[in-house]
């Protein structure tokens, strides 16, 4: 279908990021050994799934000690195997792998229409993880950009904030350096739901409702935190008036809202179903001695921290803060709205044990959630004019630069995927030369 006029600079955009995507995925992860490092440590186990169930038949995961030593990096594998009832079973949940399901199959079935061994790891089927986080990322990408749209954004300003979020921010470090973790994916649904949630509240229409509860089942299914993200609907639903009239008519909706929930559950159960048959238990803690401490969150931290901060190695969300001012004064409920589940999102996040979510860049955790930073973002670049729009976009271009340099110093180490501080944080500011 042709790109309206209204959205022709949004779909040029995004095609064009398409291919910056491939070239650096290609340069990055494809040549020579590169792609031994891509499925390592968390990664490995969100996709663990995919071979063991189309090529080993085997959920307690034996195979994978013979796929390490074929197709990883000694230093960097993590066994994500644990057997908290005695049958081995994976720490991690299906959803991501089966949101690369289909880039999988594909590579498994071309490899053997053409007769070539299909062992189900393998440099192809790493190209196909990489494919798959391209494409997740630019389908959301392209929902926060209808999003938007819809907000009265203009063409222009959506295709400029779209192309800041990716690479401003560490959805880039999560789509092309670390494109087998669960974030990216998590961050489409995410866009998808949002997507949906805005269609509903604007027609009221029954067959959104099916749509958000299997979007909400896949998102739980990808990561149980995930199903927080259902409580920024209202950020989306156009005002205080507007949400309590679609809440009302629900009732005169049940068939779809049964089936709304009925489907989202049948998605998330794929998860209790894969222990049964595993261990012959519905329900396993796959995270034994990991918790939440609900009494003692580290908000700030995951904020402003030389650790692990947002703010400080995402700094294009705490100029997307601006927007909430044009935003307050379009809907004061929707900005209370965002403010809300925000503030609800970092005690969630910054609650869980590990606060700094090991080896990573930036909160990762927050990557899911990029798309509520981009609407008021795009707002703020909408409603500024004159010198302000100008010192604003070359704000954002020199955040943009800024990302860039700390994700490739991230790669190469220079900062630390764990142990950053103060001290080593300003040591290494900007520093390329360092770099081998």
């Amino acid at each position: 279908m042709a790109a309206s006029p209204r959205t022709r600079t949004t779909h040029r955009v995004l095609w064009a990021l398409c291919a910056v995507l491939l070239a650096v995925t290609n340069n990055i992860n494809w040549g020579r050994d590169h792609w031994r490092t891509v499925l390592q440590a968390d990664a490995k186990g969100y996709h663990a799934y995919l071979p063991a169930l189309v090529v080993h038949h085997d959920l307690h995961f034996g195979f994978l000690d013979l796929a390490d030593s074929l197709g990883s990096t000694p230093a960097l594998r993590y066994d994500h195997r644990t057997a908290p009832t005695g049958d081995t079973i994976n720490k991690y949940w299906c959803g991501t792998a089966l949101m690369q399901a289909p880039f999988y199959l594909a590579v498994h079935g071309l490899l053997k229409a053409a007769g070539r061994p299909a062992p189900g790891h393998g440099k192809p089927y790493v190209m196909a993880v990489c494919l798959a986080a391209i494409a997740y990322a630019l389908l959301g990408l392209w929902a926060v950009g209808r999003l938007m749209a819809s907000w009265g954004v203009d063409d222009r300003w959506c295709a400029f904030t779209l192309a800041a979020i990716l690479f401003g921010t560490h959805l880039f470090y999560y789509t092309i350096v670390a494109p087998g973790m669960s974030h990216v994916y998590s961050s489409a649904l995410v866009a998808l739901l949002l997507l949906s949630g805005r269609r509903y509240a604007e027609d009221g229409r029954a067959r959104w409702l099916p749509v958000m509860g299997a979007l909400i089942g896949l998102l739980v299914l990808v990561r149980p935190v995930n199903g927080i993200a259902v409580l920024a609907l209202p950020v989306v639903a156009g005002g205080r008036a507007v949400l309590v009239q679609r809440l009302r008519g629900l009732p005169h909706q049940l068939r779809a809202v049964l089936g709304a929930v009925g489907i989202g559950a049948l998605i998330a159960g794929l998860q209790p179903l894969v222990y049964r048959v595993s261990t012959g238990h519905w329900w396993v803690d796959s995270y034994p001695g990991e918790h939440f401490r609900w009494s003692d969150p580290h908000m700030l931290d995951i904020l402003i921290s030389y650790r692990k901060g947002l703010l400080v190695y995402t700094p294009l969300c705490a100029l997307a803060l601006v927007g909430l001012v044009p935003l307050w004064r379009r809907s004061r409920f929707t900005a209370s709205a965002w403010v809300a589940f925000m503030s609800l999102l970092t005690y969630v996040l910054s609650s869980w044990w590990n606060w700094w979510y090991g080896g990573s860049f930036s909160a990762r955790p927050f990557v899911e959630y990029l798309p509520l930073f981009a609407l008021p973002l795009g707002l703020a670049l909408q409603a500024a004019h004159g010198a302000r729009r100008t010192v604003l976009v070359t704000t954002v271009v020199l955040l943009v630069a800024l990302c860039q340099v700390q994700t490739y110093q991230a790669r190469y180490y220079q900062i630390h995927y764990e142990d950053m501080d103060r001290s080593r944080y300003w040591e290494v500011f900007l520093r390329l030369d360092r770099l081998p």
